[in-house]
């Protein structure tokens, strides 16, 4: 879809802001309280990937984010990855702070500057952003199998 589709696609949702950066675009908008960025990037022609964040401290989302059934941003980090597990894929978690799906293109962030339960690595328990995006999005990055 490209960028007045995307825009018409979020704008029931409410307010929207477009940043455009060197060519490419991100909409900015949100679903209740979970922020969406609408990604379209390399020459900004198309979406790319959505991207969708976690409400932040002390605010629970008001819109439920699944995955397998399980809530993104309630469910331990690595009982997600877990359930990736089961259904035959593999996590990468060679960059533990942006995991990914390879082959499927699920991109997860675990980095937040906020007061959060950690793990013994530092690293946040829950993931804060999960990234959609078409089935080669993450192909620059190698898997780790």
């Amino acid at each position: 879809m490209n960028l007045d589709e995307a825009v018409a696609a979020v704008s029931p949702w409410g307010p929207h802001e477009v940043e455009r950066d060197d060519g490419e675009k991100t909409i900015r908008t949100s679903c209740g309280n979970v922020r969406v960025d609408v990604l379209l990037e390399g020459a900004g022609e198309s979406v790319t990937a959505v991207e969708l964040w976690w409400p932040g401290e002390g605010r629970e989302a008001d819109v439920r984010v699944l995955l397998d059934g399980y809530d993104v941003f309630a469910t331990p980090a690595e009982d997600l990855f877990r359930r990736v597990a089961e259904r035959g894929r593999t996590a990468d978690t060679t960059e533990p702070e942006y995991p990914f799906v390879p082959g499927v293109s699920l991109g997860f962030t675990r980095r937040t500057t906020q007061e959060v339960p950690r793990t013994a690595q530092g690293l946040p328990v829950h993931v804060t952003s999960v990234l959609v995006a078409g089935e080669h999005y993450y192909d620059f990055r190698p898997a780790d199998q």
